[in-house]
This record gives C-alpha cells, structure tokens and sequence, in this order.
C-alpha cells in the first residue's frame, strides 16, 4: 500500500496545507506507511527540495510531476562552481564574483554568463543564465546535475519561454516541453501530451495503482479531473482543509460551495472519503450533503496536525508576553492585533508582542508599528523553527476569520497558552474554552478592525490584570492532550485498515 498525497506549490512562507502534509508524512513514517507525496507546479526561484526539506520532508518521499519521466531523484543543489567552470573551459573568464552570482565572459563572442549561487553556500550554483548580445536565450537548472534547461526568443523587446527540456543523469533529453503563452504540451519518445494535465494523467498511470493504494487530493485545482480519470484501483480521499462553503450565501435551498471544493462535492459519489480536521467541520458538511445534494458520502475526522509530547518550559516564562505565527498576509487580519496591543500597551507598558513568519504584508505591518512608535515592543520576528519558542511566551494571539484547523494553535496550546481569537470555525472553536484557556471574541457581522482592536485590548488586558494564567496554562496543556500522535495514527488506521489488508501496524 502507498498513499499519495497530491498538492500544487509549496514556499519558504508555506501555508496550512504544505505543513499538514509534512504533519501527515511524520504520522505515516511512525506507522510504518508508504507515502509519496506529489507537487506538481514548476519550480523555478528555488529547488523544490530545499522547500520541503525545510519543513520536514524526506527527499525519498517526494514526487515532482516535471521530475518524475526523468532518472533524476528530487535532491537538494550541491552543484559546485568548480564542475561549472570545467564545462565552460577556457572560453570564459570570470568578472564578477559576490555571494549570491558571479559573471562570465567570452573571450571570443559577445556571450556572457550569469550564475546564481544557492542561497546561503557560497560555491553552490542553482541556475545559470546565457546572454547573447546582452539577449537571454537559456537558463540552465542545477541540483547535483543538470535537471531542466530553458529556452528563450526575444519578443517585444522580452525574453520569451519557448522550450524546456527535461534531463536524465547522463545528460540526456528525457522529454521537451514546448510553450505557447500559458499553453504547453509535452514531447516523449513515444507520445505527444498536450497539457499540463495530462502529464499528470500520464503519470499517474505509470503509478500502476493497485485497489489498496490511496490518493488523498489537498489540492485539486487543476488535476481533479486527471485524479478521478486515471484513479484506476486506488482510492480517492479529499482533504479539506478549509472552510468549504460561504456561510452568508446559505439559504434553505441553495449553498455556496469553496470553489476550491466544488468539483469534489458535485463528484462526491467517485471519492471514498472527505477528511475534514474537526468533528464540528464533519457534522456541518453531512448535513449539508443530506439537504443540498443526493450524496451521502463517507466523511471522518482527522486533525491535519498532532504532537508527540506536551512542551513545558525549561526556565520562567517571559511576563507580560505575547506572539502569534502565520503567514503575513491580509486574510490573517495581523494588523488587527498590532493595534489591539497598541492600545492594551497603554495599561501595560511592559507587554511585548512578536510576530513569527513571513508574506506580502510584512512592509504594511512594519510600517504600522512605527507609525505606533512600537518598536520596543512589537517585533517582526520572520521565519523560524518554533519547536522551543511557544513556551516562553505566556499567551498566543490569533485574528484570522477562519481557519479549518490552526495548526499554529495546535503548537500553541500544546505548550500551554492560552489563545485570544474571534469566535469562529473551525480552530478557534475547536482549541479554545472561552474564559477557560483564553477568550473567543465575537465576529461582528461587519468586520471593523477598530472595534477587534478594542476587544482584542480588552481580552489581554483582563487575561494579565485578573485571570489565573497559570491555570489557564494547565487547562491548554489539558485541551492538547486530545492531539497527542498516536490518536492521529489510531484515525488514520481506522480509515485505511476498513479497506485494505496489508496495512503495517
């Protein structure tokens, strides 16, 4: 048995999704299961395996669709400055030399040559460009060798992407892209692919998959369609891993589904399971596939996330202490909380607030803390291994309007902090007893994010001044408790085991 797991990207500044899938992948390496796991957009900026690895990955459990035709495993860059120069020979001379590129000139011809260096490692080269006449005409893209090549034509004044050609170790072509704007199809020895999702078609059928396989979809824009054509034995589960349907469009004879969902729901009698992270999530869509649809799919609960131990801090908690970690972009409403502790600031000089993670709104959220004059007590603290962070802070903030599980909440309360948020689906409800290991704020029927930073500086000023924090302590490491690991690989047995019979206990 193998379980696929099957998603688009994934980045420095992950989502949800990327991280329950490395939570997955954990669970399932512990259980002794088979799992691979599928990405299947084209990574340019960066390896992709430098993207996984960062958020705990194996390289052997990782499948990348312009990869797989090739002989070339997903590994990290380890290509060296020196193997470069050896191809480029004498013709070349270097020019210029910093710690992310170095240059090259022809000594004959008006080409030149740009190398990128792997971020961090000096004589490590990922991508090398080739200029003619200042043109760019290839990039080439290395991990321990050469993996694809580009190739381009100047249009309007432009480098325009023409073709890509795949390697094998030996440097041979194992198939050529061709591309045409937004359109593509692919050249094999043997067939002509004319989409992008039929590539994925094409390599789910080399899977060979077998009746006690599983594809479970976190993703499926783009490859639904290709998942339940060429699903052949497997089994198809979908992961939801948000909220599926907008609450405000619902009426007694009409819902609105996430489009992010749409097509697995009208095609819910092809899947074998719909996953959802929390019982109050898996009750909300039974009953909605009873009243708005002919299906009653199989639907069960299990949390993206788990944790092997409760973490308790090795020395005092820092007082008067708060953070939060997301990705900062607008949906997770951070500037909500920067003035919430703005204002809260003015009972508590000494409180201090640190934002952990990285995105888009990181200059907007700067540039409010100064204008706040917060310096001393906000920071922006970008991305970091959180595993020994939680516990010295004594309280965790979240302002996101919804969220299917909350992982970061999950870490939260296991290292025993108290959570303020608004009283939505499905995280918050989920981690938090109101009054008991922190406080649900009502969502206004109109979002004002001057009314949540007065209640967001209510709730710390009152969680500080007069609320027993250490037993709200104790009652958030009670609370995780339910989430310890070996719940999660009891779930996932339950489902896995009911239809299949060489499952490794």
């Amino acid at each position: 048995m193998t379980v696929y797991s099957i998603n688009k990207g994934i980045g420095w500044a992950s989502s949800g999704v990327e991280y329950a899938q490395a939570y997955r992948a954990s669970i399932f390496r512990e259980m002794g299961i088979s799992a691979q796991f599928i990405f299947t957009d084209m990574f340019q900026a960066e390896n992709l395996a430098h993207y996984t690895q960062n958020i705990g990955f194996l390289d052997h459990e990782i499948m990348w669709l312009y990869g797989f035709f090739t002989d070339i495993p997903v590994a990290p860059t380890t290509f060296k400055q020196s193997q470069l120069e050896d191809i480029l020979g004498s013709e070349f001379e270097k020019e210029n030399d910093t710690e992310t590129a170095l240059s090259y000139k022809s000594k004959t011809q008006d080409v030149t040559i740009a190398a990128f260096k792997r971020k961090g490692h000096t004589q490590i080269i990922q991508r090398v460009e080739y200029l003619s006449r200042g043109i760019l005409i290839r990039k080439d893209y290395y991990s321990f060798c050469k993996v694809f090549s580009e190739f381009y034509t100047p249009k309007d004044g432009k480098p325009q992407l023409y073709l890509r050609h795949f390697y094998n170790q030996d440097g041979s072509i194992a198939y050529t892209e061709q591309v045409q704007g937004d359109k593509s199809y692919f050249r094999f020895p043997d067939a002509i692919i004319p989409s992008k999702e039929q590539l994925l078609e094409r390599l789910l059928e080399e899977l060979h998959l077998r009746d006690n396989d599983w594809l479970l979809v976190d993703r499926a824009t783009g490859t639904g369609q290709a998942i339940l054509r060429q699903k052949g034995l497997a089994k198809v589960g979908v992961v939801v891993h948000a909220e599926h349907y907008s609450p405000s469009s619902e009426t007694e004879e009409t819902i609105l589904w996430n489009n992010y969902y749409e097509y697995q729901f009208t095609n819910a009698d092809k899947i074998d399971a719909f996953i959802t992270s929390t019982d109050q999530q898996s009750l909300t869509l039974a009953r909605q596939f009873e009243q708005y649809t002919s299906f009653s799919p199989k639907i069960v609960t299990i949390p993206v996330g788990s944790i092997d131990h409760l973490h308790y801090p090795n020395s005092p908690r820092k007082p008067l202490s708060l953070l939060t970690c997301s990705r900062l972009a607008a949906e997770k409403h951070i500037d909500w909380l920067i003035e919430g502790v703005a204002i809260a600031c003015q009972v508590l000089p000494d409180l201090s607030f640190d934002i952990y993670g990285e995105g888009g709104q990181s200059g907007k959220l700067r540039d409010l803390i100064e204008r706040y004059n917060l310096q001393n007590h906000i920071r922006l603290c970008g991305h970091q291994d959180l595993t020994s962070v939680y516990q010295k802070y004594q309280v965790y903030l979240t302002a996101s309007t919804s969220e299917g599980f909350g992982l970061t909440l999950l870490e939260a309360i296991s290292s025993g902090l108290p959570i303020i948020g608004l009283d939505v689906p499905y995280g918050n409800q989920t981690f938090v007893e109101d009054g008991k290991n922190g406080y649900l704020i009502p969502r206004a029927k109109r979002d004002d994010a001057t009314h949540y930073a007065e209640l967001f500086a209510e709730k710390i000023v009152k969680l500080f001044s007069q609320d027993d924090i250490s037993q709200m302590h104790e009652n958030s490491y009670r609370k995780a408790n339910a989430f310890l690991s070996h719940h999660l690989q009891e779930a996932w047995a339950l489902l896995l085991k009911e239809d299949t019979n060489d499952f490794i206990s």
